[in-house]
C-alpha cells in the first residue's frame, strides 16, 4: 500500500476514535439532580401527537461558546436515550436584543415524562407528554373567576387553603359626581374583582365575558355541572355558566335607569395590600360611558342567546337590557370616560367607541336578527385587525366577526364571505409572524399584558380554524401556548400553580395578604411589558430586552399583574385546543 494510502487510513482511524470519544463524552451522563433554565419548553406538557417545540440559550446574553449541537431526550433518570437530534440554527432578534436563541422541533413523544438534555448545559426539568395535557390549566383558569369573586366568602371547603372572609358588599355604593346623579347610592354587589386590585369595570367585566361566552358557543360546555367545585356545584346546571352569571348579574346593576351604563365601582385611590374584609375605603359609582354601555350591550346580548334554553325568563332580562344599553350607546356616542381629577383607579378610556359599537350591533343582530341592526353593520362594518396593546380597546371588533361567522344561515352571504376572508386573511399573517420568530408566538412589540396579545392572536387563529379546519392553524395556536407555558426567554409559565417555574409574586391583593406562600391558583401574569412603568418600584436587570421585561415581585403591576380580560383568552385557548383534540 502506498504512502499516502497508509496515511489515509491513519486519518480514517484517527477521526473515529475522535468521533467516539466525543460521543461517550457528550452522550446523557445521568441526571444528577441538577437542572438549566436554559433549556425552555412548554412546563404544562405536549399532546402525544404534538411535535416538541423547545428553545435553548446559552449562559449569558451573547454567549460565543456553543455547545455540541446534539440535543438528547431521555427518560427522567437520564440513563435512556428516546430520541436525539441537532439544535436549531441560532437566532438573534430584535425583542431579544442580543439573546442567542436557539429554537428546535423534535418529533412527537408517547404518553410519558421525559427530559431534554444538551452537552455542556445539562438537563431540563421534566417534560410531560400527556393525552389531555391542557385539562388541568383549563379547569384552573376557570377557578380563578371564583376567586375573584367580590362580596361573599369563599370558604375552605370551595378555596382550600386560599379560603378567605367577604369584602365588599357593595350594597350602599355612592354616586360620585361624574355619574351624573345626586347625592345618594346604590346596590351593586357581586361580581369579580377586575384584577389585582378590588374595583369593578364594566369594560373589562363585559370583553372577558364576550371571550368566554365565545367558548360556550364554539365548542359546547366546557365545564359541565361538578366539574368547577364552585358552590353552585350539584346544581344540575354547567359550572361554566354559573360562573358567568356571577359578572353578568352584576353588570346588570350597573345599568342606569335611561339604559346607560355607569363605567365602573371603585375607591377613588388603589387600597392597600390587604385582604378583602380589610379593605373598607368608600366605594363610588363612577362615570358613565358610550363604550362602557356597548360592551355592556353585546355581551348581554350574547349572553342571552347562550342562556336562553336553559333559563328563557333571564335570557329576556339580558335582551332587554342589551336594547336599552345599544339604544343609549347610539343616543350618546361622544361620552368618552376620563376619570376625575379626584380618581386615580383604572381608566379603560377609549377614544374611539366603533369597535365597541360594532360589537353590540353584531351581538344584537346575531341574537335576533333584525334589520336595523344589520343597516347598523353594513353602513358600520367591523374593523377586523390585530395589534398588540389594543385588546380591550379595539378587540372587540373581532368578537363581532366572530360571532357573525357563526350564524351562517343568518348573515347575508356576501357579508359572511368578506368576513370569512379578512379572518382568514389575518390568521395567516399571523402564523407566517410565528413562523418567523424564535420563540414561535406572533408578537413583537411587548406591551402592558403581553401574554393576552399572544393569546388574542391565538384566539384569532381558532376563528381561521373553525371556517378552514386546517391543522396549521392549531399548530400555531399550540406554539403560542408553549410560549405562554414556558418557552420563552424567562423560562418561566406565566400561569400560577403551574410548572416548574411560575410566578410566586404576583401582583394580586388577595395572594399578597394571605400569609400562604404560593399564589392564588389559575390566574395568569400579565407578562413582559417593554415600557417599565413601574420601574421606580421593582427591580429590574439592567438591559433587558423586550421580550424578557418581566420581574417576579409583587410591587410590578407593569409586569406581574393579573387581570380578568388577560385570563379569558386562556381559558378560549386551552378549551379550544382540548376540544379539538
Amino acid at each position: 500500500m502506498s504512502v499516502r494510502g497508509v496515511s489515509l487510513l491513519l486519518l480514517l482511524f484517527l477521526t473515529l476514535c475522535l468521533l467516539s470519544c466525543e460521543s461517550e463524552a457528550d452522550s446523557p451522563p445521568g441526571f444528577d439532580g441538577k437542572t438549566t433554565p436554559g433549556i425552555q419548553f412548554n412546563q404544562v406538557g405536549y399532546y402525544p401527537d404534538q411535535d416538541l417545540q423547545f428553545t435553548y440559550v446559552a449562559e449569558g446574553r451573547m454567549a460565543t461558546d456553543r455547545p455540541d449541537s446534539t440535543y438528547y431526550i431521555t427518560n427522567v433518570a437520564g440513563d435512556s436515550i428516546v430520541r436525539q437530534g441537532y439544535l436549531g440554527r441560532r437566532q438573534d432578534w430584535t425583542a431579544l436584543a442580543g439573546v442567542l436563541a436557539q429554537p428546535t422541533r423534535s418529533d412527537p413523544l408517547p404518553v410519558g415524562d421525559y427530559r431534554i438534555y444538551i452537552s455542556g448545559a445539562g438537563y431540563s426539568d421534566v417534560v410531560h407528554v400527556s393525552d389531555r395535557v391542557l385539562q388541568e390549566p383549563f379547569i384552573a383558569s376557570v377557578r380563578g373567576l371564583y376567586y375573584q369573586r367580590a362580596g361573599e366568602a369563599l370558604p375552605e371547603g370551595y378555596a382550600g387553603e386560599y379560603a378567605r372572609a367577604a369584602g365588599h358588599p357593595d350594597t350602599d355604593v355612592r354616586f360620585h359626581p361624574s355619574s351624573g346623579r345626586p347625592a345618594g347610592s346604590m346596590s351593586c354587589p357581586g361580581g369579580w374583582y377586575d384584577a389585582g386590585d378590588y374595583n369593578k369595570y364594566i369594560v373589562n367585566g363585559a370583553f372577558p365575558l364576550g371571550q368566554y361566552l365565545s367558548l360556550y358557543e364554539d365548542v359546547g360546555d366546557p365545564a359541565p355541572d361538578g366539574s368547577l367545585n364552585i358552590p353552585e356545584s350539584g346544581n344540575g346546571r354547567s359550572d361554566y355558566l354559573d360562573e358567568l352569571r356571577t359578572e353578568l348579574d352584576w353588570m346588570l346593576t350597573m345599568q342606569d335607569s335611561d339604559g346607560g351604563l355607569f363605567h365602573k365601582l371603585t375607591t377613588l385611590e388603589f387600597e392597600g395590600m390587604v385582604l378583602p374584609a380589610a379593605a373598607t375605603s368608600p366605594r363610588y359609582i363612577v362615570g358613565k360611558s358610550t363604550t362602557a354601555s356597548f360592551d355592556f350591550a353585546a355581551a348581554t346580548a350574547q349572553a342571552s342567546r347562550v342562556y336562553r334554553p336553559l333559563d328563557a325568563a333571564y335570557a329576556d332580562r339580558l335582551l332587554a337590557a342589551a336594547r336599552r344599553a345599544y339604544d343609549w350607546g347610539i343616543a350618546h356616542p361622544s361620552a368618552v370616560f376620563r376619570n376625575p381629577a379626584d380618581v386615580s383607579t383604572g381608566e379603560y378610556g377609549d377614544d374611539n367607541a366603533d369597535d365597541e359599537r360594532a360589537w353590540a350591533a353584531a351581538e344584537l343582530f346575531a341574537t335576533t336578527g333584525e334589520q336595523a341592526y344589520y343597516n347598523e353593520l353594513q353602513a358600520r362594518p367591523p374593523r377586523i385587525r390585530y395589534h398588540a396593546g389594543e385588546s380591550w380597546t379595539g378587540y372587540m371588533a373581532n368578537l363581532a366577526a366572530f360571532s357573525l361567522l357563526r350564524f351562517p344561515d343568518r348573515v347575508p352571504q356576501e357579508l359572511h364571505d368578506e368576513l370569512r376572508g379578512l379572518v382568514i386573511t389575518l390568521a395567516d399573517s399571523l402564523v407566517l409572524g410565528i413562523d418567523q420568530n424564535p420563540y414561535r408566538q406572533p408578537i413583537t412589540d411587548f406591551e402592558w399584558g403581553s401574554n393576552s396579545d399572544v393569546l388574542n392572536a391565538a384566539m384569532l387563529l381558532a376563528a381561521a380554524h373553525r371556517q378552514d379546519p386546517q391543522p396549521t392553524y392549531l399548530t400555531a395556536m399550540q406554539d403560542c401556548v408553549n410560549y405562554v407555558f414556558g418557552n420563552n426567554p424567562n423560562g418561566v409559565c406565566y400561569l400560577t400553580g403551574f410548572g416548574s417555574r411560575s410566578p410566586m409574586n404576583i401582583h394580586h391583593r388577595p395572594s399578597i395578604a394571605d400569609g400562604i406562600a404560593a399564589p392564588v391558583p389559575g390566574l395568569l401574569s400579565g407578562g413582559p411589558n417593554a415600557k417599565q412603568q413601574d420601574s421606580a418600584y421593582v427591580s429590574y436587570a439592567d438591559g433587558l430586552a423586550p421580550m424578557q421585561s418581566w420581574v417576579d415581585e409583587e410591587g410590578s403591576y407593569a409586569s406581574n399583574e393579573i387581570c380578568l380580560n388577560w385570563n379569558a383568552p386562556l381559558t378560549y385557548v386551552l378549551g379550544y385546543l382540548e376540544a379539538n383534540q
